[in-house]
């Protein structure tokens, strides 16, 4: 082997060796943000509701320092179809890490609760409908019996105020595509609860405008969704508007159906929500 062959070598080896230093790097540091996101998340305490067969898995967030002689925000989080189930874990999935930020802690101390509604179940009264091309329908029943985990979930907000020093006057609920169409519902059907609540990419029926007027809405959508169709944000937009609702809308032109995304990049929703008062 010539001098400059053995010379390539060694720039081989060495390339080889800083390649790999700083590949078990790259995984040392995701190990340890993977670890830290866990660590995080356990910080949601597991709890249930059981009645009778039913059982209502959910998470809970204590604020930083917290002192059951101080009064605090609460803010309750519906999560969407595909998170359904009793593992008390995969409602955490999107959503969670919104209030576990140093800022969101430091400035808006609250309760936040996650509830996991069970796989054979949807929180909101709704028909859930396929044409012959296969493409998804939703009509939102404006009233009818509640499905087994949305009184589950009232029964439960209710135990939460009671139970929790809670700010009565900064109750909210929020939620995404199946908890989107919830949180209309739970709005509905517990009226002088909430201050405020956001929907992301759900829909309502239009008639039931006039009993969710009394509360502050920020909607979201993708106008690319092709799972919820944004005109199912849009109707009960218009008629919360025309019911005289304080409203904001937001359409994503570039988001599909996880517009849940952008909505939690949004700056100004935890300041928005927790400026909001009965």
């Amino acid at each position: 082997m010539c001098k400059r062959q053995i010379i390539h070598s060694k720039k081989m080896k060495s390339n080889f060796y800083q390649k790999r230093s700083y590949f078990l790097l790259y995984l040392l540091v995701q190990f340890s943000c993977l670890s830290a996101l866990t660590q995080d998340l356990a910080s949601y305490e597991k709890k249930w509701v059981v009645q009778g067969s039913d059982t209502l898995p959910h998470r809970v967030l204590l604020p930083l320092n917290y002192d059951s002689a101080k009064q605090y925000p609460l803010v309750f989080f519906l999560h969407g179809a595909g998170e359904r189930g009793r593992d008390n874990e995969k409602q955490l999935v999107h959503g969670a890490k919104l209030f576990l930020g140093d800022e969101a802690r430091k400035k808006f101390p609250a309760i936040v609760v996650f509830p996991q509604c069970a796989a054979t179940d949807y929180w909101s009264n709704v028909l859930r409908l396929h044409d012959a091309k296969g493409k998804r329908q939703f009509h939102f029943l404006p009233d009818g019996t509640a499905t087994t985990n949305m009184i589950m979930l009232q029964q439960l907000i209710t135990y939460v105020i009671a139970t929790y020093p809670v700010q009565k006057e900064q109750v909210y609920v929020g939620g995404l595509s199946m908890g989107g169409m919830g949180t209309y519902e739970v709005v509905r059907r517990m009226p002088g609860i909430f201050a405020a609540a956001f929907a992301i990419c759900g829909g309502a029926n239009p008639e039931t405008a006039k009993k969710l007027k009394k509360v502050n809405w920020w909607i979201f959508h993708g106008a690319k969704d092709d799972v919820v169709p944004p005109e199912a944000s849009q109707v009960i937009v218009n008629a919360l508007k025309k019911a005289g609702a304080d409203v904001k809308f937001t359409l994503y032109p570039n988001a599909n159906h996880n517009s849940w995304d952008p909505v939690f990049a949004e700056k100004d929703l935890l300041p928005w929500l927790f400026a909001q008062h009965k």
